[in-house]
């Protein structure tokens, strides 16, 4: 598959959910249920510098009894933080999340973020085009294929 993410960043949108790594770990759970998201981008100033996910919270602090409101998002982010260009296929940034053993992946271009995708975004986009291939396929034996 050729598709690149900068189309699924324009289907799905660029929005990104982001806390500042001095912020509390506490502020970041409520950024991750106020969106229904499973990790938030941590940025310093406009950079990229960590990922804090739900994975991290259950094992760097609950299963170590720290204090959610008390612990800071740099003290048990996830980082380096793996990015991408735009123009990355979608097959190369599942094989790399896959490889990395990451779920989101932010899209930086010049420097800035410009969207996130997590894995299940990018399998869906997958799926989608499969049922697209499969629908023009079932058109073209039918003889309803256009052309």
């Amino acid at each position: 598959m050729k598709d690149t993410l900068r189309q699924v960043l324009a289907k799905k949108g660029s929005t990104v959910i982001a806390v500042a790594p001095g912020d509390t770990v506490f502020h970041a759970l409520e950024e991750l249920a106020r969106h229904n998201i499973g990790a938030v981008l941590v940025l310093e100033g406009a950079r990229p510098v960590g990922m804090l996910s739900e994975r991290d919270y259950a094992r760097k602090l609950a299963l170590l009894g720290r204090a959610s409101r008390q612990t800071l998002v740099r003290d048990v982010m996830s980082h380096p933080v793996l990015t991408v260009p735009p123009e990355v296929t979608v097959d190369l940034a599942l094989a790399l999340m896959t490889n990395k053993r990451v779920r989101h992946l932010p899209v930086v271009e010049k420097g800035s973020v410009t969207g996130m995708l997590s894995i299940g975004d990018l399998v869906n986009w997958v799926i989608s085009a499969q049922a697209e291939t499969i629908e023009a396929l079932q058109e073209y034996i039918a003889g309803r294929y256009p052309g």
